[in-house]
Protein backbone atom coordinates (compact mmCIF):
# COMPACT_ATOMS: atom_id res chain seq x y z
CA UNK A 1 0.00 0.00 0.00
CA UNK A 2 2.90 2.33 1.26
CA UNK A 3 4.67 1.74 -2.67
CA UNK A 4 1.72 2.56 -4.15
CA UNK A 5 1.13 5.84 -2.57
CA UNK A 6 4.41 6.57 -3.29
CA UNK A 7 4.05 5.89 -6.55
CA UNK A 8 0.95 8.27 -6.93
CA UNK A 9 2.33 11.11 -4.63
CA UNK A 10 5.50 10.88 -6.60
CA UNK A 11 3.13 11.58 -10.06
CA UNK A 12 0.84 14.01 -8.91
CA UNK A 13 0.86 16.32 -5.76
CA UNK A 14 -0.59 14.55 -2.55
CA UNK A 15 -3.71 17.41 -2.56
CA UNK A 16 -4.83 15.90 -5.68
CA UNK A 17 -4.62 11.93 -4.70
CA UNK A 18 -7.36 10.45 -2.91
CA UNK A 19 -7.87 7.70 -0.29
CA UNK A 20 -10.10 5.85 -2.62
CA UNK A 21 -7.74 6.38 -5.99
CA UNK A 22 -5.08 4.72 -3.41
CA UNK A 23 -7.05 1.96 -2.26
CA UNK A 24 -8.07 1.52 -5.69
CA UNK A 25 -4.91 1.27 -7.30
CA UNK A 26 -3.31 -1.22 -4.52
CA UNK A 27 -6.95 -3.48 -4.75
CA UNK A 28 -7.46 -3.14 -1.76
CA UNK A 29 -10.73 -1.36 0.34
CA UNK A 30 -11.11 2.21 1.61
CA UNK A 31 -12.00 0.63 5.31
CA UNK A 32 -8.74 -1.95 5.13
CA UNK A 33 -6.85 1.72 3.96
CA UNK A 34 -8.43 3.48 7.36
CA UNK A 35 -7.81 0.49 9.55
CA UNK A 36 -3.50 1.14 8.75
CA UNK A 37 -3.42 4.63 8.43
CA UNK A 38 -6.06 7.43 10.54
CA UNK A 39 -6.14 9.53 6.86
CA UNK A 40 -4.67 10.48 4.21
CA UNK A 41 -1.49 12.48 5.89
CA UNK A 42 -0.49 9.94 8.18
CA UNK A 43 -0.31 7.43 5.02
CA UNK A 44 1.43 10.34 2.76
CA UNK A 45 4.09 10.63 5.83
CA UNK A 46 4.89 6.93 5.64
CA UNK A 47 5.28 7.05 1.99
CA UNK A 48 7.60 10.63 2.65
CA UNK A 49 9.37 8.35 5.00
CA UNK A 50 10.21 5.60 2.41
CA UNK A 51 11.24 7.98 -0.37
CA UNK A 52 13.39 10.10 2.51
CA UNK A 53 15.38 7.07 3.21
CA UNK A 54 15.72 6.43 -0.51
CA UNK A 55 16.59 10.01 -1.36
CA UNK A 56 18.99 9.54 1.46
CA UNK A 57 20.64 6.42 0.38
CA UNK A 58 21.39 8.48 -3.21
CA UNK A 59 24.41 10.60 -1.10
CA UNK A 60 25.82 7.33 -0.27
CA UNK A 61 29.43 7.08 -2.63
CA UNK A 62 32.51 4.82 -2.12
CA UNK A 63 35.31 7.04 -1.05
CA UNK A 64 37.01 5.88 -4.53
CA UNK A 65 38.50 8.49 -6.57
CA UNK A 66 38.88 12.11 -6.77
CA UNK A 67 36.19 14.31 -5.37
CA UNK A 68 34.83 15.81 -8.28
CA UNK A 69 33.73 12.68 -10.13
CA UNK A 70 32.19 11.31 -6.51
CA UNK A 71 30.17 14.44 -6.37
CA UNK A 72 28.84 13.77 -10.19
CA UNK A 73 27.66 10.57 -9.51
CA UNK A 74 26.03 11.96 -6.14
CA UNK A 75 24.21 14.38 -8.13
CA UNK A 76 23.22 11.87 -11.09
CA UNK A 77 21.08 9.67 -8.27
CA UNK A 78 19.85 12.59 -6.94
CA UNK A 79 18.52 14.06 -10.46
CA UNK A 80 17.69 10.41 -11.01
CA UNK A 81 15.07 10.77 -7.54
CA UNK A 82 13.83 14.19 -8.93
CA UNK A 83 12.88 12.81 -12.42
CA UNK A 84 11.26 9.56 -10.90
CA UNK A 85 9.49 11.52 -8.07
CA UNK A 86 9.07 15.42 -9.37
CA UNK A 87 5.76 16.17 -8.31
CA UNK A 88 6.28 14.48 -4.41
CA UNK A 89 9.15 16.24 -4.17
CA UNK A 90 8.17 19.65 -5.67
CA UNK A 91 5.39 19.06 -2.91
CA UNK A 92 7.03 18.19 -0.54
CA UNK A 93 9.62 21.30 -0.52
CA UNK A 94 6.55 23.47 -1.37
CA UNK A 95 4.01 22.79 -0.34
CA UNK A 96 1.43 19.46 1.04
CA UNK A 97 -1.17 18.15 3.40
CA UNK A 98 1.78 17.08 5.70
CA UNK A 99 4.03 20.11 5.19
CA UNK A 100 4.73 22.09 8.15
CA UNK A 101 4.28 18.84 10.75
CA UNK A 102 6.63 17.80 12.45
CA UNK A 103 7.17 14.63 10.90
CA UNK A 104 7.52 16.10 7.74
CA UNK A 105 9.99 18.75 8.46
CA UNK A 106 12.19 15.52 10.85
CA UNK A 107 12.26 13.78 7.72
CA UNK A 108 13.34 16.58 5.39
CA UNK A 109 15.75 17.33 7.82
CA UNK A 110 17.28 13.89 8.29
CA UNK A 111 17.77 13.74 4.16
CA UNK A 112 19.71 16.75 4.72
CA UNK A 113 21.91 15.98 7.72
CA UNK A 114 22.69 12.42 5.53
CA UNK A 115 23.80 14.72 2.87
CA UNK A 116 25.72 16.71 4.73
CA UNK A 117 27.57 13.94 6.62
CA UNK A 118 28.25 12.13 3.46
CA UNK A 119 29.80 15.08 2.02
CA UNK A 120 32.10 15.69 4.82
CA UNK A 121 32.99 12.01 5.27
CA UNK A 122 34.22 12.30 2.15
CA UNK A 123 36.21 15.78 2.32
CA UNK A 124 38.00 13.50 5.43
CA UNK A 125 36.79 16.13 8.02
CA UNK A 126 34.73 15.01 11.38
CA UNK A 127 34.91 18.17 13.22
CA UNK A 128 33.90 21.00 10.74
CA UNK A 129 34.72 24.72 11.06
CA UNK A 130 32.10 26.98 10.75
CA UNK A 131 33.32 28.45 7.57
CA UNK A 132 32.88 24.60 5.92
CA UNK A 133 29.44 23.78 7.69
CA UNK A 134 28.19 26.88 5.79
CA UNK A 135 29.34 25.99 2.61
CA UNK A 136 28.50 22.10 2.74
CA UNK A 137 25.01 23.09 3.94
CA UNK A 138 24.60 26.10 1.67
CA UNK A 139 25.80 23.65 -1.35
CA UNK A 140 22.65 21.13 -0.19
CA UNK A 141 20.19 24.12 -0.22
CA UNK A 142 20.95 25.11 -3.45
CA UNK A 143 20.89 21.21 -4.53
CA UNK A 144 17.33 21.86 -3.46
CA UNK A 145 16.38 24.55 -5.13
CA UNK A 146 18.18 23.72 -8.50
CA UNK A 147 15.59 20.45 -8.43
CA UNK A 148 12.59 22.68 -7.94
CA UNK A 149 13.20 25.53 -10.30
CA UNK A 150 14.53 22.73 -12.88
CA UNK A 151 11.20 20.58 -12.34
CA UNK A 152 9.28 23.93 -13.24
CA UNK A 153 9.70 23.23 -17.49
CA UNK A 154 12.95 21.14 -17.08
CA UNK A 155 14.67 24.36 -19.30
CA UNK A 156 18.23 23.69 -18.94
CA UNK A 157 19.17 20.12 -20.10
CA UNK A 158 19.87 18.14 -16.46
CA UNK A 159 23.55 16.55 -17.58
CA UNK A 160 24.06 20.33 -17.20
CA UNK A 161 22.93 21.03 -14.29
CA UNK A 162 24.47 18.28 -12.60
CA UNK A 163 28.09 19.32 -13.54
CA UNK A 164 26.91 22.90 -12.98
CA UNK A 165 26.05 21.66 -9.23
CA UNK A 166 29.90 20.02 -8.75
CA UNK A 167 31.16 23.24 -10.12
CA UNK A 168 28.95 25.13 -7.48
CA UNK A 169 30.64 23.25 -5.19
CA UNK A 170 33.70 24.14 -5.73
CA UNK A 171 33.06 28.07 -6.17
CA UNK A 172 31.69 27.86 -2.57
CA UNK A 173 35.19 26.68 -1.57
CA UNK A 174 37.01 28.51 -3.44
CA UNK A 175 35.27 32.12 -2.39
CA UNK A 176 35.55 30.70 1.44
CA UNK A 177 39.15 29.95 0.69
CA UNK A 178 40.20 33.31 -0.22
CA UNK A 179 39.02 34.35 3.17
CA UNK A 180 40.16 31.54 5.56
CA UNK A 181 43.83 29.79 5.31
CA UNK A 182 42.24 26.71 6.40
CA UNK A 183 39.92 26.51 4.03
CA UNK A 184 42.31 27.24 1.45
CA UNK A 185 44.49 24.15 2.87
CA UNK A 186 41.20 22.05 2.28
CA UNK A 187 40.98 23.53 -1.39
CA UNK A 188 44.64 22.92 -2.42
CA UNK A 189 43.91 19.50 -0.65
CA UNK A 190 41.11 18.87 -3.22
CA UNK A 191 42.82 20.92 -6.11
CA UNK A 192 46.00 18.47 -5.87
CA UNK A 193 43.97 15.04 -6.03
CA UNK A 194 42.07 16.38 -8.84
CA UNK A 195 42.65 15.24 -12.46
CA UNK A 196 43.44 17.40 -16.01
CA UNK A 197 40.11 16.23 -17.18
CA UNK A 198 38.09 16.19 -14.14
CA UNK A 199 35.15 18.70 -13.04
CA UNK A 200 36.74 20.85 -10.84
CA UNK A 201 39.82 21.19 -12.78
CA UNK A 202 37.71 22.06 -16.34
CA UNK A 203 35.68 24.83 -14.31
CA UNK A 204 39.11 26.27 -13.31
CA UNK A 205 40.50 26.49 -16.94
CA UNK A 206 37.03 28.00 -18.36
CA UNK A 207 37.60 30.85 -15.75
CA UNK A 208 41.11 31.49 -16.31
CA UNK A 209 39.92 31.75 -19.92
CA UNK A 210 37.46 34.29 -19.03
CA UNK A 211 40.16 35.81 -16.87
CA UNK A 212 42.66 36.07 -19.92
Amino acid sequence: MIGVALELFSRRSPDEVSIDEIASAAGISRPLVYHYFPGKLSLYEAALKRASDDLAARFVEPHEGPLGARLLRVMRRFFDFVDEHGPGFSALMRGGPAVGSSTTNALIDSVRQAAYVQILSHLGVTDPPARLELVVRSWISLAESTALIWLDGRRIPRAELEVQLVHDFAALTAVSAAQDAEMAALLRRIAQEEPADGPFATLAGRLLALAT
